[in-house]
C-alpha cells in the first residue's frame, strides 16, 4: 500500500485540540483538507506528521508551538491609544479587530486588555506558543 511522501497531494480529515482537550477546527463537517506535502502550505508539524501514512489510516500527532505557530512574542503585543481610535470602537477582551500597520498592510490583532486611555493589543497567531494535538484520518493520495 503507499505510503505519503514529499511531494504528494493528500485529503484528509482532521480534528485539532488544545492539549486541555479544547477544539479549536476540524473538518469533519467539511470537505477533507487538500494539500500538497513539502509546499509549506500548513504548519510544518502537521505535513510532517502525515508523512508515512496510507490511505484510510488514522492517527493522533503532536506538535510543539515551535513547529506550528511559534512561540508567542510579547514584542507583538501593544498599546493602541483610545484617542486615535475610530469614533464608537470599544471592543470587548479577546475580540478580534483588523488594523492597519504603519505600511497600509491589514492585519488581524486580539484585544488583550482595556484600560481608561488604550487598548492592550496583540499580533500573535491565536495558537502562537501553545502545543497542538490533531486527530488525522488520510483520506487519498491522489
Amino acid at each position: 500500500m503507499a505510503k505519503v511522501k514529499e511531494g504528494d497531494t493528500v485529503r484528509v480529515h482532521y480534528t485539532g485540540r488544545l492539549e486541555d482537550g479544547t477544539v479549536f477546527d476540524s473538518s469533519e463537517e467539511d470537505s477533507p483538507l487538500e494539500f500538497t506535502i513539502g509546499k509549506s502550505d500548513l504548519i510544518k508539524g502537521f505535513e510532517q506528521g502525515v508523512l508515512g501514512m496510507s490511505a484510510g489510516e488514522s492517527k493522533t500527532i503532536r506538535i510543539q508551538a515551535e513547529d506550528a505557530y511559534g512561540s508567542h512574542k510579547q514584542g507583538m503585543v501593544f498599546e493602541f491609544q483610545k484617542h486615535k481610535a475610530p469614533e464608537n470602537f470599544n471592543p470587548e477582551i479577546g475580540q478580534q479587530v483588523n488594523m492597519h500597520r504603519a505600511d497600509g498592510q491589514l492585519v488581524a490583532v486580539t484585544v488583550v486588555g482595556k484600560s481608561d486611555t488604550s487598548f492592550t493589543m496583540d499580533c500573535n497567531h491565536l495558537l502562537a506558543g501553545k502545543n497542538l494535538v490533531f486527530d488525522i484520518k488520510l483520506v487519498e493520495i491522489e
